[in-house]
């Protein structure tokens, strides 16, 4: 991983790969796409998510089978390349490894925030896959390239997650995680954000199982969801959140709610 993020070239060929230069000619040869992402695949391959709170959830296992369903299913609908959305599936996996997270929390966010865009800027300065404030949080940009490092698709992801489980264990709940997240956590409400992400967490986990979930989003309200708690007891230090707009509402499928759901890692 340190390597990707250190290595200009290399980001620079998944940017390219991600938000390719219009072309006339459509027989051109795809040469990022044929040296990064099965490089990343093949890393992907030899990863299993180790975590001590797995409940029933079989995302947690982190193989190529599971990865394939939920890079398929995004790629359809979000509507990315699958080459891009199997190296954001796959990049995503790798994280949560290192995070001891749950991949599918870290894609439901990512799903929520940008839609799997990674160049999305917002008119208050978030920006890339997981929408974050760089100058918010320069710190955690250090180790990965600094500021100008907030639109690598796998710089972003890495610190959008550091600042997710940061948030979760913070304020002991994954909703109170998420409201953190978004920049409500000083608001009665976030809008609808947490119960958003979570139903995208859901249908994520169904699909990563191997069953039918419709890649098509329907005009239909999120459902409210269930407290996740989190094993870790909350740090005693206050939150701050960082200042960002909730995101406009999207259409979803809705996912049957589970009354308790354990993220793992979490």
């Amino acid at each position: 991983m340190a390597l990707i993020y250190s290595n200009d070239s290399v980001a620079k060929r998944v940017s390219e790969m991600l938000h390719p230069e219009p072309v006339v000619a459509v027989n051109m040869s795809a040469a990022p796409v044929a040296t990064v992402v099965p490089a990343m695949q093949a890393t992907a391959q030899t990863v299993a998510v180790e975590t001590t709170h797995m409940g029933t959830s079989s995302a947690t296992l982190g193989n190529t089978k599971q990865q394939q369903y939920v890079t398929k299913w995004l790629s359809k609908r979000y509507r990315v390349a699958s080459d891009a959305a199997n190296m954001l599936v796959s990049t995503a996996y790798l994280t949560a490894h290192d995070l001891k997270l749950d991949p599918l929390l870290i894609l439901a966010v990512m799903a929520i925030e940008s839609g799997l865009n990674p160049f999305a800027e917002s008119a208050m300065g978030a920006k890339g896959l997981m929408q974050v404030m760089a100058k918010v949080h320069h710190d955690k940009f250090e180790k990965v390239g600094g500021q100008q490092a907030a639109l690598n698709p796998v710089a972003n992801i890495r610190v959008g997650a550091l600042i997710l489980k940061d948030y979760v264990k913070r304020t002991g709940s994954v909703e109170g995680g998420l409201k953190t997240y978004v920049g409500a956590a000083d608001m009665d409400s976030d809008q609808g954000y947490g119960a958003k992400v979570i139903n995208e967490y859901r249908l994520l986990n169904q699909v990563a199982k191997g069953q039918n979930v419709p890649a098509m989003k329907r005009n239909t309200p999120a459902p409210t969801s269930a407290p996740v708690v989190v094993s870790k007891q909350p740090e005693a230090d206050s939150v701050k959140p960082e200042a960002k707009p909730v995101p406009e509402a999207t259409t979803s499928a809705t996912a049957p709610v589970v009354a308790s759901d354990a993220l793992a890692g979490l």
